[in-house]
């Protein structure tokens, strides 16, 4: 049997963060984290071994900390050849230009619904095979 896609979450707000990992667990999926930063979720990955880590990062845009996620993303795309999700309450123009940048996996409006989150990693886990 296949193990679940392990997806590590880097969300700042302690709440959320635990909704997102509750929802991708009540998916299917394996929950990392949560990073409360880039700087955490960086670190995070260094001491993971290659075949622990995650597939798939969700990444809220906006964090607290010296790096927010698109940096964040760029960072884990370079050094773990990871693709992240952004996630965003904020979905401006110049942040998705910076975000479109590193190839995300997608972009996900916060709030969302379930279904939305389910599309969403259906969508990137599609984009990736």
């Amino acid at each position: 049997m296949k193990q679940p896609c392990r997806i590590l979450v880097v969300e700042d707000e302690a709440i959320i963060a635990r909704d997102i990992m509750l929802q991708l667990r009540d998916l299917g999926y394996t929950a990392l984290g949560p990073a409360a930063s880039g700087e955490q979720a960086i670190d995070m990955l260094a001491e993971l071994s290659a075949d622990s880590r995650p597939e798939l990062v969700l990444m809220d845009v906006h964090l607290d900390g010296a790096m927010d996620g698109i940096s964040t993303a760029q960072l884990i795309r370079q050094r773990f050849a990871l693709r992240s999700l952004f996630l965003s309450a904020f979905d401006g123009p110049d942040s998705l230009q910076r975000a479109k940048l590193c190839e995300p996996a997608g972009f996900l409006v916060k709030p969302f619904e379930e279904h939305d989150l389910r599309q969403a990693l259906t969508n990137a886990f599609a984009g990736s095979a």
